[in-house]
Order: structure tokens, then C-alpha cells, then sequence
């Protein structure tokens, strides 16, 4: 029992520290990217930055909490992304009445199809680490993946 005690007093002060977060490592390296292979090797910069700057970062609880603020992050800009994309898709529907499928309609589909396929296939990335301490990382890593590959597939359409 001592010894339990004696891992939680070591393990609060890791729980209460404050990540070491910065968000521009990932967005200038997409902003240099110069293609789309580069801009997608970008994700993941500011979360193993922050796992490096962050005392305890390379723990497990250092990991998640690293990767969950850059899935904010790149939860941040797909929702303006998408925002954006549906405002511009909208104007060309208007645009096009009776012309064919709705392009706006198409994007919101795809869209929540995207969703269910993300939590899947990371519940598949989850599940290959049963209950190994790598589960965590490896679920939050999925969806800051996918997260930002999908917030930069919809910053593409507005340039197409």
C-alpha cells in the first residue's frame, strides 16, 4: 500500500503540470510545406514539441495530454475549414439551382462519413494496444491524424 501511495504522490505533480503547448511548430511547417505529402508529415510537430518541452512529456499521461491539445488544435482549424468551404459551396449551389446534386449537401455527407470512418478506425488503432498503456497515445495520436489530415483536405477544396 506504501508503495501505491508513494506512485501517486510521484504521479500528481506530472498530473497537475502545465503542458508546454505551442501550436506554431505544426502551422509553419504546413505554411513551408509546399505540397500536400509535406503538409501532412506536419501534424504531429507541436504535440512532440510539446512532449519535449514538457517535463514528464514522454509519459503516458504527457503523451495524451500533448496530442489531445493539437487534436484541438487541428479540431480548430477543420471546423473553419469546413465553415468556410460550406459558406463557398453554398454561393455556387444558389449559383446552380437545378443544375445537378447539391455541392453543400455532398460536403456534409462526406463529412459526417468522415467522422464515423475517424472514430473507427481509431477505436481499430485503440484496440491493437488491449489494455496497454499505449492504448491512449495511440487512440488521441489516431484522431489528431486524421483530424488534421481532414482540416487540410478541406483547406485543399478552397483552393481548387
Amino acid at each position: 500500500m506504501k508503495w501505491l501511495l508513494a506512485a501517486m504522490a510521484l504521479a500528481t505533480p506530472l498530473a497537475a503540470q502545465e503542458l508546454v503547448f505551442d501550436p506554431v511548430p505544426s502551422a509553419r511547417c504546413v505554411a513551408t510545406a509546399g505540397n500536400e505529402l509535406n503538409e501532412v508529415a506536419c501534424i504531429g510537430e507541436s504535440a512532440n514539441r510539446c512532449m519535449e518541452d514538457t517535463p514528464g512529456g514522454f509519459s503516458t499521461v504527457g503523451m495524451v495530454g500533448c496530442l489531445d491539445a493539437e487534436l484541438s488544435y487541428w479540431d480548430a482549424e477543420l471546423n473553419r475549414n469546413y465553415g468556410a468551404l460550406m459558406q463557398i459551396l453554398r454561393g455556387y449551389d444558389a449559383e446552380s439551382a437545378g443544375f445537378g446534386l447539391s455541392q453543400a449537401d455532398a460536403l456534409r455527407a462526406m463529412q459526417r462519413a468522415w467522422i464515423t470512418f475517424r472514430d473507427d478506425k481509431c477505436a481499430y488503432e485503440r484496440s491493437q494496444w488491449g489494455d496497454g498503456s499505449g492504448a491512449g497515445p495511440a487512440g488521441v495520436g489516431c484522431l489528431m491524424t486524421e483530424t488534421g489530415r481532414q482540416a487540410l483536405y478541406l483547406d485543399r477544396q478552397m483552393d481548387d
